[in-house]
């Protein structure tokens, strides 16, 4: 695993850290704020896993086994616009990528036994700060109940209809117990 040290061969000075800091530094990006959900529900519950899994099946794997696909939504990008952004959770159904033929199998399916729905709370980019947990709220549903939505999408409107939360980070791993003994 990095540490953030290592040179770039052939850059002086030039180290991963500073690629890091280029390239990820900004959270409020749809692509890291979901990355930055899965790293926050993965400390809460628990998880020992050293790094993050790109295409895995689920996002994160508790000590107690139970596998959790992570969801992240906000109401501001990192970008100027002109209302605030619709809070709707995708990709909750999939196939499963075969690694060693690096194709998908089977047909789509909800393949975790708990889903966090996370949201960035903020609705002003004065107050925006992602790494302040108390602007996030979580959301936890069972794998069936998920499922029996029948949806690959969901809105917030159903997700506060169908899941338990809004959960402080406190209560993320509790929350996801309980949701993975129904």
């Amino acid at each position: 695993m990095l540490t953030g040290d290592e040179p770039l061969v052939g850059l002086d000075g030039v180290t991963v850290r500073d690629f890091w800091s280029w390239g990820m530094s900004d959270l409020r990006t749809n692509t890291l704020r979901g990355v930055l959900a899965e790293f926050i529900v993965s400390r809460a519950v628990g998880s020992v896993a050293v790094r993050r899994v790109e295409w895995d099946a689920y996002d994160v794997l508790t000590p107690d086994g139970v596998r959790v696909e992570v969801k992240a939504a906000a109401y501001l990008q990192g970008w100027s616009q002109p209302r605030l952004t619709d809070i709707r959770f995708g990709g909750l159904s999939a196939r499963l990528l075969n690694e060693a033929t690096n194709t998908y199998t089977g047909d789509r399916d909800y393949n975790a036994d708990v889903y966090c729905l996370c949201v960035q709370t903020a609705t002003s980019h004065d107050a925006l700060d992602v790494l302040d947990l108390s602007q996030w709220a979580f959301y936890v549903a069972s794998r069936a109940t998920v499922a029996a939505t029948r949806a690959r999408n969901l809105t917030l409107s159903t997700v506060r209809r169908i899941a338990s939360g809004p959960h402080t980070v406190a209560e993320l791993a509790g929350a996801v117990a309980l949701a993975a003994s129904s």
